[in-house]
């Protein structure tokens, strides 16, 4: 029996699909991880990032374009192959199957050999860790299945079952995406975010820049423009999102605010990083002493600060 010959059209039809199959399931793993990791933030971690700035968007974006490619591509294959069903058996499909179920056959060997690991090492079995190795063992076994049912001929004697297979991965993608709205927010609200973030950035330079001054000059800059310094370089940011200055008031010899008007209260991820202490010194309101704080709400926030000479002696000659 002669065989039948690969085309181009068949090579590049399947390294096309597969491709697409294994960065979109990559992308879709990998989205979920970070949902995981916003759900249950690791307590020792020291760096939190905007979520849409750690691979969402570029995962989100992933799925959209590759997971409908993968789609079409395999409607195009099936077509031919209900046309020519001599095209069944070509060596390029065969590979593409036997590959798939030996990547999702390893993937399971690793995924579980990485849960005893953790077991036997006394490794805490965290929640967020379970998650993510229950999320792959499952990805990787309904891979294997469906591949395994495909190079067995299932698929052909039950088409109904695959295509409800297909609308429920199909379905399942959707949904992801849209939850990480839920979970994370919109990006229309990250982008809000991130002229939050510019904000406390350009009012830390704000409030270094009137140290700097004091300890040059004795005493605080009487507004904003005084700081500016074109010798040296140094310009006072101004709000990026509306152009306006910032706001910034002397409150005695050693003491001012410094305000700005932000979208939103800062978000839970970015709390560790916004309360790092500033170079300054605690604050006494009353009997109580507050670490200085980047913590903001939604709307109009100011920033007390209070000058310690002990720690940033004034060096006027």
């Amino acid at each position: 029996m002669e065989k039948t010959k690969v085309t181009a059209k068949d090579f590049f039809l399947w390294a096309g699909a597969m491709v697409a199959l294994y960065w979109s399931v990559i992308s879709f793993i990998f989205l979920v991880f970070n949902y995981i990791d916003y759900t249950y933030p690791d307590a020792l971690s020291y760096t939190p990032t905007d979520p849409y700035q750690s691979g969402v968007g570029h995962e989100m974006a992933s799925i959209i374009v590759l997971f409908p490619l993968y789609l079409v591509l395999m409607w195009l294959i099936r077509r031919d192959m209900h046309r020519d069903p001599s095209r069944k058996n070509i060596w390029v499909r065969r590979w593409a199957l036997i590959l798939t179920l030996f990547v999702t056959g390893a993937t399971i060997a690793v995924d579980l050999i990485t849960l005893l690991t953790a077991f036997f090492n006394g490794t805490s079995l965290t929640e967020p860790f379970l998650f993510k190795v229950a999320l792959v063992l499952l990805v990787a076994a309904a891979g294997f299945m469906h591949f395994t049912a495909d190079l067995w001929g299932y698929w052909d004697q039950f088409p109904q079952r695959k295509l409800s297979v297909g609308i429920g991965v199909g379905i399942l993608a959707v949904v992801t995406i849209i939850a990480g709205f839920f979970i994370i927010g919109t990006p229309m609200q990250a982008r809000a975010y991130q002229y939050d973030q510019q904000k406390v950035n350009d009012l830390q330079a704000i409030q270094n820049e009137v140290i700097m001054y004091w300890q040059q000059t004795g005493k605080l800059p009487s507004s904003l423009a005084t700081l500016n310094d074109l010798t040296s370089g140094v310009v006072v940011p101004a709000d990026e999102q509306t152009g306006k200055q910032y706001e910034y008031d002397v409150l005695g010899k050693l003491a001012f605010k410094i305000c700005a008007t932000f979208n939103s209260e800062t978000p839970a991820y970015a709390i560790t990083q916004n309360e790092l202490s500033v170079p300054v010194a605690p604050q006494a309101v009353g009997q109580q002493s507050v670490v200085d704080s980047w913590y903001h709400a939604a709307g109009d926030q100011c920033f007390t600060r209070n000058i310690d000479p002990a720690r940033y002696p004034s060096v006027k000659a």
